[in-house]
């Protein structure tokens, strides 16, 4: 509790809410009773908020300049790093004998769901005020991220377009892991395969194989 309180902010009025913020399916295989519902709920509270700081704080940029920024801001590397940071992989209830599990992203999952319980506990206004200080203001680098291209898969887009290489992503398996599927996406360059990567969808998983494409093609010198 004492970790929790420190972590928020403020001390909880609803227990209840935070527990299933921090629990994670593979504690529990009831969906009832896993944090999946509150992540939902905080990743729609989230993209709105960071999208009203955004819109204030910039108040000259383009709406592309504005979205490219909110999906850097919100995207699952960047709330897990984040959640990572805030020590909230410590709070989190999951199969620790799977170590796959936190390599993941699900302490930037646990993150959302914790902001979905503290909306429900708090209100929207606490809720703000513990995105942009708790979260933004303390662990996210604007001005960095401004200038950073993390859109891996882009970057090794554009990569192959100036070298003239035939370059394409393509799902190479597709499973179930107890009640959710994962994805394996290749990166495939002038028909072989360099790099893959898996994720909980194939967007994630397309990013993970993009970031070790662009890592095999430094490594040859191209």
């Amino acid at each position: 509790m004492l970790q929790l309180e420190h972590l928020l902010g403020f001390t909880p009025k609803r227990i209840a809410y935070y527990k299933l913020a921090l629990m994670h399916r593979s504690q529990n295989e009831e969906a009832t009773d896993s944090n999946e519902r509150l992540e939902f709920l905080g990743d729609a509270i989230l993209g709105a908020i960071i999208a009203e700081y955004l819109f204030k704080k910039y108040p000259y940029q383009p709406e592309g300049f504005l979205t490219e920024l909110r999906s850097r801001i919100v995207r699952r590397e960047t709330m897990n790093n984040v959640a990572l940071r805030m020590g909230l992989n410590k709070l989190v209830q999951y199969n620790q004998n799977d170590r796959g599990l936190s390599r993941s992203h699900i302490f930037g999952n646990a993150l959302e769901a914790l902001i979905g319980a503290v909306y429900l506990d708090q209100g929207f206004t606490k809720t703000r005020k513990f995105i942009l200080n708790e979260m933004v203001k303390a662990y996210v680098d604007l001005d960095m991220m401004e200038s950073t291209d993390t859109n891996y898969k882009n970057q090794l887009l554009t990569w192959a377009q100036k070298n003239n290489r035939v370059l394409t992503f393509d799902t190479v398996d597709e499973k179930l892991e107890k009640t959710r599927k994962l994805f394996t996406v290749g990166v495939f360059l002038d028909g072989e395969l360099i790099a893959s990567g898996t994720g909980y969808n194939k967007k994630d998983a397309g990013q993970v194989a993009a970031q070790k494409g662009l890592e095999v093609v430094g490594a040859l010198g191209q």
